[in-house]
Protein backbone atom coordinates (compact mmCIF):
# COMPACT_ATOMS: atom_id res chain seq x y z
CA UNK A 1 0.00 0.00 0.00
CA UNK A 2 2.98 2.36 0.46
CA UNK A 3 4.72 1.74 -2.89
CA UNK A 4 2.87 4.31 -5.01
CA UNK A 5 2.87 7.09 -2.37
CA UNK A 6 6.62 6.52 -1.91
CA UNK A 7 7.27 6.73 -5.65
CA UNK A 8 5.22 9.92 -5.78
CA UNK A 9 7.30 11.45 -2.99
CA UNK A 10 10.52 10.51 -4.80
CA UNK A 11 9.28 12.21 -7.95
CA UNK A 12 8.42 15.36 -5.98
CA UNK A 13 11.90 15.34 -4.45
CA UNK A 14 13.49 15.15 -7.90
CA UNK A 15 11.33 18.01 -9.17
CA UNK A 16 12.30 20.08 -6.13
CA UNK A 17 16.00 19.48 -6.79
CA UNK A 18 15.62 20.70 -10.37
CA UNK A 19 13.64 23.79 -9.37
CA UNK A 20 15.59 24.91 -6.29
CA UNK A 21 19.25 24.02 -7.05
CA UNK A 22 20.28 23.34 -3.42
CA UNK A 23 23.86 23.71 -2.14
CA UNK A 24 23.68 20.40 -0.28
CA UNK A 25 21.28 17.47 0.16
CA UNK A 26 20.72 15.75 3.51
CA UNK A 27 19.18 12.28 3.27
CA UNK A 28 17.54 11.21 6.53
CA UNK A 29 16.96 7.53 7.36
CA UNK A 30 14.38 5.84 5.01
CA UNK A 31 16.83 3.64 3.12
CA UNK A 32 14.97 2.55 -0.04
CA UNK A 33 13.66 5.91 -1.27
CA UNK A 34 16.77 7.79 -0.17
CA UNK A 35 19.08 5.40 -2.03
CA UNK A 36 17.04 6.04 -5.16
CA UNK A 37 17.16 9.82 -4.67
CA UNK A 38 20.87 9.71 -3.83
CA UNK A 39 21.72 7.71 -6.96
CA UNK A 40 19.67 10.14 -9.05
CA UNK A 41 21.60 13.09 -7.59
CA UNK A 42 24.96 11.46 -8.29
CA UNK A 43 24.03 10.83 -11.93
CA UNK A 44 22.55 14.29 -12.47
CA UNK A 45 24.75 16.59 -10.33
CA UNK A 46 28.03 14.84 -9.66
CA UNK A 47 29.43 17.65 -7.49
CA UNK A 48 26.37 18.27 -5.31
CA UNK A 49 27.35 17.28 -1.72
CA UNK A 50 25.27 14.57 -0.06
CA UNK A 51 25.08 13.90 3.67
CA UNK A 52 23.29 10.86 5.07
CA UNK A 53 21.93 11.35 8.58
CA UNK A 54 20.75 8.26 10.51
CA UNK A 55 21.96 5.54 8.18
CA UNK A 56 20.37 2.09 7.75
CA UNK A 57 21.32 -0.23 10.59
CA UNK A 58 23.31 -2.69 8.53
CA UNK A 59 25.91 -2.57 11.28
CA UNK A 60 23.58 -4.83 13.31
CA UNK A 61 21.81 -6.69 10.51
CA UNK A 62 23.06 -9.79 8.75
CA UNK A 63 21.69 -9.08 5.28
CA UNK A 64 24.98 -8.40 3.54
CA UNK A 65 26.83 -5.18 2.80
CA UNK A 66 25.52 -4.30 -0.65
CA UNK A 67 23.46 -1.39 0.65
CA UNK A 68 26.41 -0.24 2.75
CA UNK A 69 28.63 0.03 -0.32
CA UNK A 70 25.99 2.06 -2.15
CA UNK A 71 25.62 4.46 0.77
CA UNK A 72 29.38 4.90 1.10
CA UNK A 73 29.78 5.53 -2.64
CA UNK A 74 27.10 8.17 -2.97
CA UNK A 75 27.64 10.16 0.25
CA UNK A 76 30.25 12.80 1.02
CA UNK A 77 29.68 12.48 4.75
CA UNK A 78 27.68 10.24 7.05
CA UNK A 79 26.42 11.58 10.39
CA UNK A 80 26.15 8.69 12.84
CA UNK A 81 23.95 8.58 15.93
CA UNK A 82 25.58 5.51 17.54
CA UNK A 83 29.30 4.81 18.11
CA UNK A 84 28.88 1.32 16.63
CA UNK A 85 27.30 2.82 13.53
CA UNK A 86 30.17 5.30 13.18
CA UNK A 87 32.82 2.59 13.51
CA UNK A 88 31.08 0.27 11.05
CA UNK A 89 30.71 2.81 8.25
CA UNK A 90 34.18 4.22 8.86
CA UNK A 91 35.62 0.72 8.38
CA UNK A 92 33.69 0.49 5.10
CA UNK A 93 35.38 3.65 3.82
CA UNK A 94 32.83 6.35 4.63
CA UNK A 95 33.67 9.82 5.89
CA UNK A 96 31.89 9.73 9.26
CA UNK A 97 31.14 12.12 12.11
CA UNK A 98 29.49 10.79 15.26
CA UNK A 99 27.05 13.48 16.42
CA UNK A 100 25.13 11.51 19.05
CA UNK A 101 21.48 10.51 19.24
CA UNK A 102 18.87 13.29 18.82
CA UNK A 103 16.77 11.74 21.56
CA UNK A 104 19.26 13.15 24.07
CA UNK A 105 18.06 16.67 23.28
CA UNK A 106 14.41 15.63 23.49
CA UNK A 107 14.64 13.85 26.84
CA UNK A 108 16.37 16.78 28.54
CA UNK A 109 12.96 18.51 28.40
CA UNK A 110 11.29 15.76 30.45
CA UNK A 111 9.94 16.63 33.90
CA UNK A 112 11.01 14.92 37.10
CA UNK A 113 8.95 11.96 38.31
CA UNK A 114 7.25 14.16 40.92
CA UNK A 115 6.38 16.93 38.45
CA UNK A 116 5.21 14.42 35.85
CA UNK A 117 2.79 12.91 38.34
CA UNK A 118 1.43 16.32 39.27
CA UNK A 119 0.83 17.08 35.60
CA UNK A 120 -0.89 13.73 35.08
CA UNK A 121 -2.92 13.95 38.28
CA UNK A 122 -1.36 10.83 39.83
CA UNK A 123 -0.63 10.53 43.53
CA UNK A 124 3.07 10.13 44.46
CA UNK A 125 2.49 6.68 45.96
CA UNK A 126 0.35 5.25 43.13
CA UNK A 127 1.81 2.19 41.40
CA UNK A 128 1.76 3.32 37.76
CA UNK A 129 2.62 1.31 34.66
CA UNK A 130 2.88 2.91 31.22
CA UNK A 131 1.50 0.86 28.33
CA UNK A 132 2.89 1.82 24.92
CA UNK A 133 1.46 -0.76 22.53
CA UNK A 134 1.22 0.91 19.15
CA UNK A 135 2.26 3.67 16.78
CA UNK A 136 1.31 1.68 13.65
CA UNK A 137 -1.89 -0.10 12.65
CA UNK A 138 -0.30 -3.56 12.55
CA UNK A 139 0.89 -3.04 16.13
CA UNK A 140 -2.68 -2.40 17.24
CA UNK A 141 -3.56 -5.78 15.76
CA UNK A 142 -0.61 -7.85 16.96
CA UNK A 143 0.60 -6.17 20.15
CA UNK A 144 -2.32 -4.52 21.90
CA UNK A 145 -4.26 -7.69 22.84
CA UNK A 146 -1.11 -9.28 24.28
CA UNK A 147 -0.12 -6.20 26.29
CA UNK A 148 -3.63 -5.57 27.59
CA UNK A 149 -4.12 -9.19 28.65
CA UNK A 150 -0.79 -8.98 30.49
CA UNK A 151 -1.99 -5.78 32.15
CA UNK A 152 -5.16 -7.55 33.26
CA UNK A 153 -3.14 -10.32 34.93
CA UNK A 154 -0.87 -7.77 36.63
CA UNK A 155 -3.94 -5.94 37.92
CA UNK A 156 -5.29 -9.19 39.38
CA UNK A 157 -2.00 -9.67 41.25
CA UNK A 158 -1.50 -5.99 42.16
CA UNK A 159 -5.01 -4.47 42.50
CA UNK A 160 -3.63 -1.02 43.36
CA UNK A 161 -1.99 -0.58 39.94
CA UNK A 162 -3.04 2.12 37.49
CA UNK A 163 -2.14 2.05 33.80
CA UNK A 164 -1.12 5.11 31.76
CA UNK A 165 -1.67 4.94 28.01
CA UNK A 166 -0.46 7.68 25.63
CA UNK A 167 -2.09 7.90 22.20
CA UNK A 168 0.21 8.16 19.21
CA UNK A 169 -2.72 8.73 16.85
CA UNK A 170 -6.26 9.81 17.64
CA UNK A 171 -7.59 6.99 15.43
CA UNK A 172 -6.35 4.51 18.05
CA UNK A 173 -8.51 5.99 20.81
CA UNK A 174 -11.60 3.87 20.12
CA UNK A 175 -9.86 0.46 19.94
CA UNK A 176 -7.89 1.28 23.09
CA UNK A 177 -11.03 2.40 24.93
CA UNK A 178 -12.74 -0.83 23.90
CA UNK A 179 -9.75 -2.87 25.05
CA UNK A 180 -9.75 -1.12 28.42
CA UNK A 181 -13.41 -2.11 28.84
CA UNK A 182 -12.81 -5.67 27.64
CA UNK A 183 -9.93 -6.29 30.03
CA UNK A 184 -11.49 -4.17 32.82
CA UNK A 185 -8.35 -2.14 33.37
CA UNK A 186 -7.85 0.76 35.74
CA UNK A 187 -6.37 2.97 33.06
CA UNK A 188 -6.20 6.53 31.79
CA UNK A 189 -5.70 7.53 28.16
CA UNK A 190 -3.71 10.67 27.37
CA UNK A 191 -4.73 13.12 26.03
CA UNK A 192 -8.06 12.63 27.77
CA UNK A 193 -10.14 14.54 25.21
CA UNK A 194 -10.43 13.66 21.48
CA UNK A 195 -8.01 15.50 19.19
CA UNK A 196 -7.72 16.10 15.45
CA UNK A 197 -7.77 12.58 13.99
CA UNK A 198 -5.06 13.39 11.43
CA UNK A 199 -2.46 14.58 13.92
CA UNK A 200 0.39 12.62 15.44
CA UNK A 201 -0.03 13.11 19.16
CA UNK A 202 2.97 13.89 21.35
CA UNK A 203 1.30 15.50 24.36
CA UNK A 204 2.03 13.88 27.73
CA UNK A 205 4.33 11.20 26.30
CA UNK A 206 7.38 12.33 28.27
CA UNK A 207 5.28 12.93 31.38
CA UNK A 208 3.79 9.43 31.18
CA UNK A 209 7.17 7.77 30.81
CA UNK A 210 8.80 9.94 33.47
CA UNK A 211 5.98 9.35 35.94
CA UNK A 212 5.75 5.57 35.55
CA UNK A 213 7.22 2.89 37.80
CA UNK A 214 7.45 0.51 34.84
CA UNK A 215 6.76 0.55 31.11
CA UNK A 216 5.54 -2.22 28.84
CA UNK A 217 6.38 -1.06 25.34
CA UNK A 218 6.75 -2.12 21.76
CA UNK A 219 10.27 -2.25 20.38
CA UNK A 220 11.46 1.06 18.97
CA UNK A 221 13.07 4.40 19.73
CA UNK A 222 10.64 4.80 22.63
CA UNK A 223 12.74 2.20 24.49
CA UNK A 224 15.66 4.64 24.50
CA UNK A 225 13.44 7.40 25.87
CA UNK A 226 12.20 5.13 28.65
CA UNK A 227 15.76 4.09 29.48
CA UNK A 228 17.02 7.68 29.58
CA UNK A 229 14.20 8.47 32.02
CA UNK A 230 15.38 5.62 34.27
CA UNK A 231 12.18 3.60 34.06
CA UNK A 232 12.51 -0.21 33.93
CA UNK A 233 10.73 -1.71 30.94
CA UNK A 234 9.60 -4.87 29.23
CA UNK A 235 9.95 -4.73 25.43
CA UNK A 236 7.81 -6.80 23.10
CA UNK A 237 7.30 -7.12 19.38
CA UNK A 238 5.21 -9.34 17.16
CA UNK A 239 4.47 -9.20 13.43
CA UNK A 240 2.71 -11.27 10.79
CA UNK A 241 3.95 -14.89 11.08
CA UNK A 242 4.50 -15.04 7.31
CA UNK A 243 6.82 -12.04 7.51
CA UNK A 244 8.83 -13.75 10.23
CA UNK A 245 9.04 -17.01 8.27
CA UNK A 246 10.36 -15.19 5.18
CA UNK A 247 12.88 -13.24 7.24
CA UNK A 248 14.19 -16.34 9.01
CA UNK A 249 14.09 -18.92 6.24
CA UNK A 250 14.59 -17.01 2.98
CA UNK A 251 16.40 -13.79 3.89
CA UNK A 252 18.30 -15.55 6.70
CA UNK A 253 17.72 -12.45 8.78
CA UNK A 254 19.55 -12.51 12.09
CA UNK A 255 19.96 -9.82 14.70
CA UNK A 256 21.32 -10.19 18.24
CA UNK A 257 18.69 -7.94 19.84
CA UNK A 258 15.52 -6.08 18.84
CA UNK A 259 15.34 -3.17 21.29
CA UNK A 260 17.66 -0.14 20.90
CA UNK A 261 18.99 -0.18 24.51
CA UNK A 262 20.26 -3.73 24.01
CA UNK A 263 21.58 -2.96 20.53
CA UNK A 264 23.52 0.08 21.71
CA UNK A 265 25.43 -1.96 24.28
CA UNK A 266 25.20 -5.32 22.47
CA UNK A 267 24.08 -6.97 25.68
CA UNK A 268 20.78 -7.66 27.42
CA UNK A 269 19.81 -4.56 29.40
CA UNK A 270 16.04 -4.81 29.08
CA UNK A 271 13.98 -7.99 28.66
CA UNK A 272 12.69 -8.29 25.10
CA UNK A 273 10.02 -10.74 24.03
CA UNK A 274 9.80 -11.31 20.28
CA UNK A 275 7.19 -13.19 18.28
CA UNK A 276 6.42 -16.59 19.89
CA UNK A 277 7.94 -15.40 23.19
CA UNK A 278 5.68 -12.35 23.27
CA UNK A 279 2.98 -13.86 25.47
CA UNK A 280 0.98 -12.27 28.30
CA UNK A 281 2.46 -14.75 30.76
CA UNK A 282 6.04 -13.88 29.82
CA UNK A 283 5.31 -10.16 30.00
CA UNK A 284 3.80 -10.56 33.47
CA UNK A 285 6.76 -12.59 34.69
CA UNK A 286 9.29 -9.98 33.54
CA UNK A 287 7.16 -7.06 34.73
CA UNK A 288 6.70 -8.40 38.25
CA UNK A 289 10.41 -9.18 38.48
CA UNK A 290 11.27 -5.58 37.62
CA UNK A 291 8.65 -4.20 39.99
CA UNK A 292 9.28 -6.42 43.00
CA UNK A 293 12.92 -7.49 42.78
CA UNK A 294 14.96 -4.53 44.01
CA UNK A 295 18.28 -6.02 42.88
CA UNK A 296 17.02 -6.62 39.35
CA UNK A 297 15.62 -3.11 39.22
CA UNK A 298 18.88 -1.59 40.46
CA UNK A 299 20.88 -3.57 37.88
CA UNK A 300 18.66 -2.23 35.11
CA UNK A 301 19.17 1.36 36.23
CA UNK A 302 22.94 0.84 36.40
CA UNK A 303 22.94 -0.57 32.86
CA UNK A 304 20.91 2.45 31.72
CA UNK A 305 23.65 4.78 32.94
CA UNK A 306 26.25 2.83 30.99
CA UNK A 307 24.07 2.95 27.88
CA UNK A 308 23.62 6.71 28.30
CA UNK A 309 27.32 7.24 27.65
CA UNK A 310 26.98 5.68 24.20
CA UNK A 311 24.38 8.20 23.04
CA UNK A 312 26.52 11.32 23.21
CA UNK A 313 26.13 14.63 25.01
CA UNK A 314 23.43 17.28 24.76
CA UNK A 315 23.61 19.56 21.75
CA UNK A 316 23.12 16.85 19.12
CA UNK A 317 21.06 19.14 16.91
CA UNK A 318 23.70 21.86 17.04
CA UNK A 319 26.52 19.43 16.19
CA UNK A 320 24.52 18.02 13.30
CA UNK A 321 23.78 21.47 11.88
CA UNK A 322 27.43 22.48 12.26
CA UNK A 323 28.62 19.39 10.36
CA UNK A 324 26.20 20.15 7.52
CA UNK A 325 27.21 23.82 7.30
CA UNK A 326 30.90 22.95 7.41
CA UNK A 327 30.52 20.71 4.37
CA UNK A 328 28.65 23.45 2.50
CA UNK A 329 31.37 26.00 3.27
CA UNK A 330 34.23 23.70 2.26
CA UNK A 331 32.57 23.05 -1.10
CA UNK A 332 32.17 26.72 -2.05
Amino acid sequence: PFVFPTLKIQQKAKEYLHNESPNIVVLIDYMGPNLSIGNYIRKTWRNLPIIWYIAPQEWVWSLGKDKTAKIVNLTDKLLAIFPGEANYFRQQGAEVTWVGHPIIDRVKMAPTREKARRILGIAPDTLAIALLPASRQQEVKYLMPIIFRAAQIIQEKLPEVHFLIPLSLETYRYPIEEAIKKYQLQATIYPALPQNSQEILESNNLEIMAGADLAIAKSGTVNLEIALLNVPQVVIYKVNPITVWIARNILRFSIPFMSPPNLVQMKSIVPELFQENATPENIVSEALELLLNSQRRAKTLTDYQEMRQSLGEEGVGDRTAKAILNLVLTRK
